[in-house]
């Protein structure tokens, strides 16, 4: 006998928890099923946490400057265990609220691993569990180097585990993640080297941005190593932790090594061949654009497709989805162009829209037209650090549509979301001029620039 539902979700991350509660309001019977704690990696190991260690680095930071501002301050240590003890409590807190969010939609949590059996039905907590339509939206997981010793680090995932902050710090990675974490340590006090593969970080942002990002790293007493392939870690009699790469160098001595050199899919143990489901050379399961696999009636959201691997994004696919599916909005579907996405580094990082490169690469050189502008913020006026505030804004055609818009800066975080309505509605250059600027602050640049 097999439970029957109109829709099962596989995997209880942002975007199954987002697919499965549309889907019960428009009065689908949901099964979602979830083996680990609910809220994917956003809420447990990514978004969330990560946010209020930068929270934390940020307010560092603030205390160091605040003395040039006239305040009787000191830095006097940090309590990070009583900061984990405070994170992990908010994280567990939120667990529950998803949980309730569930049992008030009336979608019923079914607490187990998942395993196809055939395209309609799935095994999990010993029960078979048929649908009409199933959603798999597992998310993904830190990658491993395939070197000696690598099991001595610890993945980004491992950072939250992390009971007390490190002395001497190796991130090890270029992306948003490495990124992250390195600002976030080296802001609250641990001596830290950043170890890229090649010459540049963000290497997938505007080439201005990983250019900006690694001067004020270095500017910020952040060791920036390049061109070093890991080709071994170990562990010296002193506890201490080197690292080997392949020209040859030695770097160390660190407490703490953190893989950071990106994320994979969860498929392995789905049974997604029962279900004839396909896998493309990454590992990823492949879809259209309406989320739809290679099986008309199997859809997959999320991390778990390789594209655009950000909260919101999987939130807006399964929402849009379940909307298509069982809202009877036909053609209903995400559009991935345009997507803002922010690294929330010491400063903040915001993109939208087309790179530089991208820009003439899809429309020629002759079409496109560039505006940049570096300045120091007016919050530096008074302290003797002075980093740098870089933009860049990328248009089109003689009409010059805003096609990309890049800040490395203060406020970028919060900026770029208003910036990113603008170019979705394909706002030009005119348009943003013609916008009173809102004066003193970093924002007005992208309305004043010239």
């Amino acid at each position: 006998m097999s439970d029957q539902y109109d829709l099962i979700v596989i995997g209880g991350g942002s975007g199954g928890l987002a697919a499965a509660k549309r889907a019960a309001e428009y009065g689908a019977r949901v099964a979602l099923i979830e083996s680990g704690r609910l809220g994917g990696a956003c809420v447990n190991v990514g978004c969330v946490p990560k946010k209020v260690m930068w929270n934390a680095a940020d307010l560092a930071v603030g205390l160091d400057d605040a003395p040039e501002y006239g305040f009787r301050v000191t830095r006097d240590g940090h309590d990070w265990p009583l900061m984990k003890k405070k994170r992990d409590a908010y994280v567990l807190r939120l667990n529950g609220i998803h949980e309730s969010l569930l049992a008030k939609y009336k979608v019923e949590l079914v607490r187990g691993r998942a395993q196809f059996l055939d395209a309609h039905t799935v095994m999990a907590a010993g029960r078979r569990l048929l649908a009409k339509h199933i959603i798999i939206a597992t998310g993904s997981r830190p990658l491993l180097p395939p070197i000696p010793g690598v099991e001595l680090g610890i993945t980004s995932d491992g950072f939250f585990d992390l009971e007390d902050r490190p002395d001497r710090v190796a991130i090890v990675g270029s992306g948003y993640i490495a990124i992250e974490v390195a600002g976030i340590l080296a802001a609250l006090g641990s001596k830290t080297t950043l170890v890229l593969r090649g010459e540049t970080a963000l290497k997938g942002f505007d080439a201005m941005i990983g250019q900006s990002t690694l001067k004020i790293m270095r500017d910020e007493g952040v060791e920036v190593c390049t061109s070093a392939w890991p080709a071994e870690l170990a562990r010296n009699v002193d506890g201490t932790l080197e690292l080997d790469v392949r020209d040859g160098r030695r770097l160390k001595p660190f407490d703490t090594v953190i893989w950071a050199i990106g994320r994979g899919p969860v498929t392995e143990d789905l049974g997604l061949e029962r279900a004839d489901v396909k896998l493309d050379s990454y590992g990823y399961i492949d879809t259209d654009k309406y989320q739809v696999t290679n099986v008309q009636h199997i859809y997959a959201i999320g991390d778990v497709t390789g594209r655009a691997q950000l909260t919101p994004v999987a939130i807006a696919a399964g929402r849009r989805l379940a909307d298509r599916v069982f809202g009877g909005m036909t053609g209903r579907h995400l559009d991935y162009n345009n997507i803002p996405t922010v690294v929330f580094g010491h400063p903040p990082i915001g993109t939208v829209g087309l790179t530089e490169a991208a820009a003439r690469d899809e429309y020629g050189d002759d079409a496109v037209t560039v505006f940049a502008s570096s300045f120091v913020p007016m919050y530096y006026a008074l302290t003797a650090v002075k980093p740098r505030c870089d933009m860049k804004i990328v248009t089109v055609g003689p009409e010059q549509r805003v096609v990309g818009v890049h800040i490395v800066g203060d406020g970028a975080d919060e900026m770029l979301q208003g910036f990113a309505v603008a170019v979705r509605m394909g706002a030009t250059k005119r348009d943003f001029d013609d916008t009173v600027a809102i004066h003193p602050t970093v924002a007005e640049e992208l309305v004043t620039m010239r």
